[in-house]
C-alpha cells in the first residue's frame, strides 16, 4: 500500500468515526424526553403539575361554601353549568392561611374522567418544558411534612427549585372513597 493510499484509508476511517460520533450524538439528544409542567406559586414556593390536566386557569371569584367539607376545600363554584370543587392548597399544605389577592387563579384540573377541581393558588407562572432525565425522585425528608406526599419530584429550572405534585396523590387524599371502592376494601 503506497503512502497516498495510507493516508486516503486513513483519512475515510476518520471521516466515518466523525460520522459515527456525529450519529451517537444526535441519537443521545433524540431519546431525550421531555414533559411539560404547569408552574403555580404557595407561599414563595414553584410548584408543577402535568399540563395535560389543566382545563383552564381562572381568576379568583367567590366561592360558595359546602358544610361539613373537609377543612381545605373552600367551596364550589358553577363553571359554566359544571360544579367544581374548589381546594385551598395553603390549607392542604398546612401552610399559613393568606388574603386573596390579584394574583390569585383558580386552575381547573381533569381529576377523573367524570370530576373537576378547582386548586386555588397564589399566583400562576407558566408551562415549561422539563427533560424527564434531569427530574430528580422526590428526597426523602423524614417529620411531618404535610407537602412531601404529594411530590412525585424535584427539578431546577433557571436555577429555581421546581416541586412536581402528583395531582392524583392529591386529590386522593381529599376524595372520599365511593360505595364500589369502599366494598374493595374490605
Amino acid at each position: 500500500m503506497s503512502l497516498n493510499a495510507a493516508a486516503e484509508y486513513l483519512k475515510t476511517l476518520q471521516d466515518g468515526q466523525k460520522a459515527e460520533s456525529e450519529h451517537a450524538r444526535r441519537t443521545q439528544q433524540d431519546e431525550v424526553v421531555y414533559h411539560q409542567w404547569a408552574t403555580f406559586r404557595v407561599d414563595n414556593e414553584l410548584y408543577g403539575i402535568d399540563v395535560m390536566q389543566v382545563k383552564e386557569v381562572l381568576r379568583f371569584s367567590e366561592i360558595t361554601p359546602v358544610p361539613g367539607a373537609d377543612s381545605s376545600i373552600l367551596g364550589i363554584i358553577n363553571l359554566r353549568g359544571n360544579v367544581v370543587t374548589v381546594i385551598d392548597t395553603r390549607q392542604m399544605f398546612g401552610l399559613p392561611l393568606a388574603p386573596y389577592d390579584d394574583d390569585t387563579r383558580v386552575i381547573v384540573v381533569e381529576f377523573n374522567e367524570q370530576e373537576v377541581i378547582g386548586l386555588v393558588v397564589d399566583s400562576v407562572d407558566e408551562v415549561i418544558n422539563l427533560p424527564h432525565n434531569e427530574v430528580d425522585r422526590a428526597p426523602s425528608v423524614s417529620g411531618d411534612d404535610s407537602t412531601k406526599r404529594f411530590v412525585q419530584g424535584v427539578c431546577y429550572y433557571n436555577n429555581i427549585l421546581i416541586i412536581l405534585l402528583d395531582l392524583t396523590k392529591m386529590l386522593l387524599s381529599i376524595t372520599p372513597l365511593s360505595e364500589e371502592e369502599l366494598k374493595g376494601s374490605y
